[in-house]
């Protein structure tokens, strides 16, 4: 889209560009035969995502760390719109624990899943690990999605299989995902506090979203299933996200004020991607400003993103014996 489309909210060839707001772009869609998953939708961009997605009819379930705040933003939801259904499971992305104990909790439900919104995320942490002795940013955005996917993965394939309609997998990932490490994924280094950095760190992590996403629509157009897979970047929002850096962003937004979004815009492509008609059968594509672009060179690396399958699934097993 470039620089002069970012900044002045010029249309793409979708319709609709950095301007366009979440309700926009989800206008006259009926959700109403959708139950969605949407992590980390307490707050920012995510509580956007599932405001709109219940406004369109769909069933949310607020998959968040903190009961309390994802309570306060099902309330918020239901003061404007008391027809909205809203349930609320717990989820630390950062525990492998915790992401089994969520599906197994879904799963109780007897729902079907017709869409899978994996938004949840930190930002330029300082080194941790989990308490499965890995990264954080890597632990919480890639990993843990990761995990929640594959475990949700049968269930989508039933319900698109049982309904005939297309079930939709969106990663949120990030223009950093082309700052990162040298190597792009630090398989060997995953866990270094000793060359840590919160910026490369993080960008390894939304590199390793795109990835996911494109080589898990690979297998499963391989399998012939009806799920797509795709990415996006939301765009530069003020939100949570950035509690870690506060000095380093109010420099950065003095520098690049006119690149910003609100948050309706920002959670406009996760919609565009997640409902839109004419994305039916798109999959293992990146979206930006709610037009598909090209990613990194890293990012369109079959064979990194087939290691990267490999490496989470030993990362998790190992995790799983201790």
């Amino acid at each position: 889209m470039g620089f002069f489309a970012l900044v002045t909210g010029k249309r793409g060839p979708s319709g609709f560009g950095s301007a366009s707001t979440a309700e926009q772009v989800t206008e006259g869609v009926d959700a109403s035969n959708v139950t969605a998953i949407v992590t980390g939708g307490a707050s920012g961009i995510g509580l956007e995502t599932a405001r709109v997605l219940a406004l369109r009819g769909a069933h949310v379930i607020i998959a968040a760390r903190n009961l309390e705040a994802a309570n306060e933003a099902k309330q918020l939801i239901l003061k404007d719109n008391q027809t909205a259904r809203i349930d609320i499971l717990k989820l630390d992305l950062s525990s492998i624990k915790s992401v089994r104990a969520f599906v197994d909790g879904f799963n109780a439900l007897d729902l079907p899943l017709n869409l899978l919104i994996n938004n949840a995320g930190v930002m330029f942490c300082p080194f941790q690990l989990s308490e499965d002795g890995i990264e954080i940013q890597f632990a919480t955005n890639h990993l843990g999605h990761f995990l929640l996917t594959n475990l949700l993965l049968e269930k989508m394939k039933t319900t698109a299989k049982t309904t005939g309609v297309e079930v939709r997998i969106v990663n949120l990932s990030s223009i950093a995902h082309t700052s990162t490490y040298e190597s792009g994924i630090r398989f060997d280094r995953i866990n270094d506090p000793d060359s840590y950095s919160t910026l490369n760190a993080y960008g390894q992590s939304k590199l390793a979203n795109i990835l996911h996403a494109n080589e898990l629509s690979r297998r499963l157009q391989e399998e012939g299933v009806s799920i797509t897979v795709n990415s996006v970047h939301p765009g530069l929002i003020a939100t949570r996200l950035m509690r870690h850096s506060p000095l380093l962003m109010k420099a950065f937004k003095m520098f690049t004020f006119c690149m910003w979004k609100n948050v309706p815009q920002g959670a406009a492509t996760t919609l565009y991607v997640a409902l839109h008609p004419k994305l039916k059968g798109i999959s293992g594509k990146y979206y930006v400003d709610c037009n598909e672009t090209k990613p990194s060179k890293d990012a369109g690396d079959e064979n990194l993103a087939k290691k990267l399958c490999d490496f989470s699934n030993k990362l998790i097993d190992g995790a799983s014996k201790i």
